[in-house]
């Protein structure tokens, strides 16, 4: 398992209006050509349900994610229902900053193969950090990845 951590900063951007634009889900294939499809299947007043699929490596992703907007903290919570990986989770936040709005993306990602996570975790975190830069810059114009931030929690028999 791999938790991601990006900053994005969007000069002259209201953090109010950069969540809306990242709360819209149905636009992103517009913006990230990673991003094949998503439908927004079910909505409430704060709960979405979605299913994605996503370009990864030779093939697709697919999975079916609940979502949950807190409109007071400009924070959308996000969980893997079901898919193709055993466990996507995380959440976007969005802050004013003087200079326009701080996003930040974490994420916890663990593709279930435990005999090949060496291999094949680090090549979906760079997807997932260079997917979640494109569609940030996509839907507000202009943004910068301001730091990015990968742990990877030591084995229960790792003693180094």
């Amino acid at each position: 398992m791999r938790t991601v951590q990006l900053r994005l900063h969007a000069p002259n951007k209201a953090a109010a209006d950069v969540y809306e634009i990242l709360g819209d889900f149905g636009s992103y294939p517009t913006f990230c050509d990673a991003v094949q499809h998503v439908v927004v299947t079910e909505v409430s007043d704060d709960v979405t349900i979605s299913q994605w699929e996503v370009t990864f490596r030779a093939g697709l992703l697919r999975w079916t994610e609940e979502d949950q907007f807190d409109r007071d903290a400009l924070t959308i919570t996000f969980r893997q229902l079901e898919g193709d990986v055993a466990l996507f989770d995380g959440t976007w936040q969005c802050a004013d900053v003087p200079t326009g709005c701080e996003i930040t993306f974490c994420a916890r990602l663990d593709m279930g193969i435990p005999s090949l996570a060496d291999a094949l975790e680090p090549i979906a975190v760079r997807t997932l950090i260079d997917n979640t830069v494109s569609i940030v810059i996509g839907l507000v114009g202009t943004a910068e990845l301001v730091s990015s931030d990968v742990i990877v929690p030591q084995s229960v028999g790792d003693r180094s």
